[in-house]
């Protein structure tokens, strides 16, 4: 049995067991192994913490009446506003969801209110983004002390702790003032340690290692001089299709194709650096494939396009270009991107034609990440057995800095030490002096 399977049967048996009834919305989810998947990977496939976690999942939608948040129940106002609102992709492609805080003032929301509607809008990114991650912005620009309430951002790092499974890339905080430091170290202590690593704290001059200039808003010192208007969601019939997600034996985005992996691994073979991945066709179709990545000066990808017979697999050589070492791998990304086509001998302009009008939702999407061989870390660490950390570096500098200004201090002591000693050579002098004019003096009056 696989696990998804056996979290079905699980949750199944415990709804058997139990008075509980949950919202037949709410259980179309557990029909559906994307979603599963979802919140298997939440718990590092854990079976049991996943069937609880679904299990928790239901209770809350259903005591929150979660399904009956809609822009016609929630506070418009604070919608229109524009405190939240999408706009943009990180370096992942995943829609970047931003909090502008300089508009929150605290004490002067209904905190209630507020509340559903951060729900709404996460509800309506998971159905328009069919379940893809998220990356959470937290603008923190020209806040002061009344911008901030950790009642809300705490609401917001619990709603995807425990209601959201693996739905957040990536948290920013951007351009947090050091007033307001401590209240971010908070939510910080109460985070996973996987969560952790999502949470970035950044200002404009590093802005562009998760969001691109041309995805960044001009605020930002980006590229995309957007300015929120609120627009309502459009209600059409494959957005209900959403609202229950696909069930078994439909297509859902994530089973076009099989990966070998989720993470290149690049080695150095003489003065070649290269990795690879192979993918095959895991549908009942032909299918179309690109691929695409963060950094397109950098690599040659072969192929980086192409066609996939049924049941077809295709090695994918990613070669690093002259010019550009190992280390420059670790952050860069590669996307997968698969369509269905209506055969295997399509021509050219027809799959051009297909690739532009299809819409969002019948193209995969597939992320991979890229990391340097074991080997080569250890050699750019310089071929030491326990390489620094970061923190370890850090602590390291301080230590450095300290030695340095400690050095500083007693060259100052014995500069005053020696600036003493000749001021007193030179009173003494003075004394000696004036004394034996005195005597001169002492001598004429005497004759």
């Amino acid at each position: 049995m696989s696990k998804l399977s056996e979290i079905r049967a699980l949750f199944e048996a415990k709804l058997k067991s139990s008075s509980e009834s949950f919202d037949p919305r709410d259980l179309e989810r557990v029909k559906s192994d994307k979603y599963l998947y979802r919140v298997l990977e939440h718990y590092d496939n854990d079976v049991q913490l996943a069937v609880d976690m679904l299990w928790e999942i239901m209770v809350w939608r259903k005591t929150e009446k979660i399904n009956e948040i809609t822009e016609k129940t929630v506070n418009i106002e604070y919608v229109r506003e524009g405190l939240f609102f999408p706009r943009g992709r990180d370096i992942d492609s995943c829609l970047i969801f931003i909090m502008k805080s300089k508009i929150y003032v605290k004490g002067q929301k209904n905190v209630a209110e507020l509340k559903k509607v951060i729900i709404y809008w996460l509800e309506r990114l998971e159905r328009e983004e069919d379940g893809k991650k998220i990356t959470v912005f937290f603008d923190m620009d020209g806040c002061g002390l009344s911008n901030m309430d950790i009642d809300i951002v705490m609401y917001m790092v619990t709603l995807f702790k425990n209601y959201y499974p693996n739905f957040v890339n990536y948290i920013i905080v951007f351009q947090l003032p050091w007033i307001l430091s401590a209240g971010f170290k908070i939510v910080k202590s109460i985070l996973p340690a996987k969560a952790v690593e999502k949470l970035k704290t950044i200002g404009k001059d590093k802005l562009k290692e998760i969001v691109a200039p041309e995805q960044a808003l001009t605020c930002w010192g980006g590229k995309d001089d957007y300015v929120f208007e609120f627009i309502p969601e459009k209600q059409t019939e494959s957005t209900a299709k959403k609202v229950t997600f696909k069930e078994n034996g439909t297509h859902s985005l994530g089973e076009l194709l099989s990966l070998s992996t989720n993470i290149v691994e690049f080695k150095t073979d003489g003065d070649e650096i290269s990795g690879e991945f192979t993918i095959k066709n895991m549908d009942d179709s032909a299918i179309s494939f690109k691929i695409r990545t963060t950094s397109p000066e950098k690599y040659r990808v072969r192929p980086s396009s192409g066609l996939l017979g049924i049941g077809a697999m295709q090695t994918v050589i990613i070669t690093v270009q002259p010019g550009f070492n190992v280390s420059c791998v670790n952050k860069d990304r590669f996307l997968v991107l698969a369509l269905q086509i209506p055969k295997i001998d399509i021509s050219q302009t027809e799959l051009s034609e297909l690739w532009q009008s299809s819409s969002k939702s019948k193209v995969d999407e597939y992320r991979l990440k890229c990391q340097s061989s074991e080997k080569e870390k250890n050699t750019l660490n310089h071929e030491s057995n326990s390489p620094e950390t970061d923190v370890a570096v850090t602590i390291k500098k301080i230590h450095n800095d300290f030695e340095a200004l400690n050095n500083e201090v007693s060259k100052l002591r014995m500069y005053q030490i020696v600036t003493i000693f000749l001021s007193a050579i030179v009173v003494l002098l003075s004394i000696l002096i004036y004394r034996e004019v005195g005597n001169e003096d002492g001598s004429c009056t005497r004759i």
